[in-house]
């Protein structure tokens, strides 16, 4: 779905040689384009259009599955710039993290939001207690297997506790 490639374990290490080879294919073009005299600043634009874009496309979706060196590997993608990536740029997790609280956001905020129905907003029964704050006051979903922790909405409850 959406282009994602997810095996029948869960792992997303297919998506990601996938995603790997199609950047350094952009970055070999973009090799190409400085040869013939495109400048730094164009070449830096084309790489987050491309491979920075195709790096993160839905990655709300995918990145609560991968794994260290699944993550180390995407990473390289934007350490390995040749000068099209700066470094002051923010990192795969930051981006992720950016476009997580950005999808998260919305999704509370906007009631017709497909993502709006699936989290549980406390009851007011609930809201009687004094439990220790949280950076929401939603209800949090209870613990079932360590793969419902790669959850987008249990990944977003559970970010500040961690």
């Amino acid at each position: 779905m959406l282009g994602i490639n997810i095996e029948n374990n869960f792992s997303i290490a297919q998506h990601i040689q996938r995603l790997v080879a199609a950047s350094a294919q952009s970055v070999y073009a973009m090799h190409v384009l400085r040869m013939r005299g495109l400048d730094n600043d164009a070449l830096q634009h084309i790489f987050r259009a491309t491979v920075v874009v195709r790096l993160t496309y839905a990655a709300s979706a995918w990145c609560g599955l991968t794994k260290v060196p699944d993550r180390k590997r995407i990473n390289s993608v934007l350490a390995r710039h040749n000068g099209y990536y700066s470094l002051d740029q923010p990192t795969f997790d930051e981006l992720c993290n950016a476009a997580d609280d950005e999808l998260f956001g919305k999704a509370m905020r906007l009631s017709n939001h497909v993502l709006h129905t699936l989290i549980a907003f406390r009851t007011s029964a609930s809201q009687r207690y004094n439990l220790r704050h949280r950076s929401h006051s939603l209800q949090l979903p209870t613990h079932t297997t360590s793969l419902s922790d790669s959850d987008f909405i249990v990944r977003m409850l559970y970010k500040e506790i961690y």
